[in-house]
C-alpha cells in the first residue's frame, strides 16, 4: 500500500540562468518554512526546460548554495530537461480533445498586439480557426475561449482573471520545439503531488493560466501563496538581468537573516550574524505566513548582501 500524501507538499523551483540571488532565496525560504511548519515535505525542481537560457554550471552552483544555506529537500531533485516525454503526452492528450491548435504567427506579426499585465503579448486569435494556406505550423496554443478563473491567494487575496483579456490563447509548445513553462510546471506539480505552491508574486499572472490548464487536463489545483518580489532602488525585480548580487555560499547567514526580515518575521538582532542552523531553529519556531507583507513587491535591503 502506498504511503498517504502529506497534508502539505511544497516545492522550490529555480531556473538555472545564473547564481542564486536574494529574490530566489526569499522564495526558497518562504516555501521551505511554510512546508516544514505544517509538518509537510519540501521538494526541489530545477526548471531548465528553457535550455538556451539555462546551464548545468548555474544549476550546480544553485544546489551548492542551497546546501550551504542549510536547506534540506525531500526526495531526488526533479530536472525539467529530462521530462520531455511527460510534457509531450499531456500535449497529445489536449490535441486529441481539440483543446489546442497550431499557430503560424511570428513575434514580428504579433508585435502590435495588446500587452498582458505581466508584459506578455495577448494573442489576438489569428490562427484559432485554422492555418493560412501555405503557412507551416510553428507553435501550439491552448484554446482559452471565454474562460474566467478565480482563486484565493493566501497572501495576495482574492484574484479574478479574464483569460481572454489578460492572456489569450497561450503557447504550450514553442516554435523552437521547446515546451512552454506553463505546461511544464502544471505537469510537474501534478506528478509530484504538490499541494501548496509558495513562490514570488512575479508569477501571479501565470497562476490563472496554470489553473485553467490544470482543469483542461483534469489535474488537481494546489493552494497558492505569492510572496512579494524583492526589488532594487529602481523598483526592478532582483535578477541576473538587474545584476543582483549572488548569495554568499561561504557566509550565507546574513542573507538568510535579511530574507527572514524581508518576509516580515522580525528575527532578533542578535541573530544577524548567526549561522544557518541557528537561524532555521529560530525560524521554525516563529514562522507565520500572515506576517508576510501583502503586495506584489517590496524593496530589498542593501549594503552589499542583497544588491550591488
Amino acid at each position: 500500500m502506498n504511503a498517504p500524501t502529506p497534508v502539505h507538499r511544497g516545492r522550490f523551483a529555480p531556473s538555472p540562468t545564473g547564481p542564486l540571488h536574494f529574490g530566489s532565496l526569499v522564495a526558497a525560504a518562504g516555501s521551505f518554512l511554510e512546508a516544514r511548519k505544517r509538518g509537510g515535505e519540501w521538494h526541489l525542481r530545477i526548471e531548465d526546460v528553457d535550455a538556451p537560457r539555462c546551464s548545468q554550471a548555474a544549476a550546480d552552483e544553485i544546489l551548492r548554495t542551497l546546501e550551504a544555506c542549510g536547506f534540506a529537500w525531500d526526495g531526488e531533485v526533479v530536472w525539467q530537461s529530462r521530462r520531455g516525454d511527460a510534457y509531450a503526452a499531456a500535449l497529445e492528450r489536449l490535441k486529441a480533445e481539440g483543446r489546442v491548435f497550431a499557430c503560424t504567427c511570428t513575434r514580428r506579426e504579433l508585435a502590435d498586439s495588446a500587452i498582458a499585465p505581466d508584459g506578455a503579448t495577448i494573442y489576438p486569435g489569428t490562427c484559432r480557426q485554422g492555418l493560412a494556406a501555405g503557412r507551416p505550423e510553428r507553435a501550439w496554443r491552448l484554446r482559452v475561449g471565454d474562460a474566467h478563473v478565480s482563486f484565493d491567494d493566501a497572501i495576495q487575496g482574492h484574484i479574478d482573471s479574464d483569460l481572454a483579456g489578460e492572456a489569450g490563447d497561450f503557447i504550450l509548445l514553442r516554435a523552437d520545439g521547446l515546451f512552454a513553462y506553463q505546461l511544464a510546471v502544471v505537469v510537474d506539480d501534478a506528478e509530484s503531488a504538490i499541494t501548496h505552491v509558495v513562490r514570488g508574486a512575479d508569477l501571479l499572472a501565470s497562476t490563472a493560466r496554470q489553473i485553467f490548464l490544470q482543469q483542461c487536463l483534469g489535474l488537481p489545483t494546489p493552494g497558492y501563496a505569492h510572496l512579494p518580489v524583492a526589488v532594487n532602488t529602481e523598483g526592478e525585480k532582483l535578477s541576473k538581468q538587474t545584476r543582483a548580487t549572488p548569495v554568499d555560499g561561504v557566509r550565507p547567514g546574513p542573507a538568510l537573516f535579511a530574507a527572514l526580515e524581508f518576509l516580515g518575521q522580525r528575527p532578533p538582532a542578535e541573530l544577524s550574524c548567526a549561522v544557518p542552523a541557528e537561524l532555521w531553529a529560530w525560524a521554525m519556531r516563529h514562522w507565520r505566513l500572515d506576517r508576510v507583507s501583502r503586495g506584489p513587491a517590496c524593496p530589498a535591503v542593501t549594503g552589499g548582501i542583497i544588491a550591488p
